[in-house]
């Protein structure tokens, strides 16, 4: 499954979440490295799902940009 991730500047860091997968969030001190940490993130948040019994959610977000 492909989610979508939104990654921002936070102070010194740089911070990703899944809007799919309330909670998963990563930090890192680069883009490169938040990558690699919300891919983490969210392998670790789905086998707690499923751990769980609970459902995964379908990833429905999209990210696109646009001219203003």
């Amino acid at each position: 499954m492909r989610y979508a991730i939104v990654i921002e500047k936070a102070g010194n860091n740089v911070s990703a979440h899944v809007p799919d997968l309330p909670g998963c969030v990563a930090t890192g001190p680069s883009v490169t490295a938040v990558e690699e940490e919300i891919r983490a993130a969210i392998r670790f948040h789905l086998e707690g799902l499923r751990a769980d019994g609970a459902l995964i959610p379908a990833p429905t977000s999209l990210a696109e940009y646009v001219e203003a």
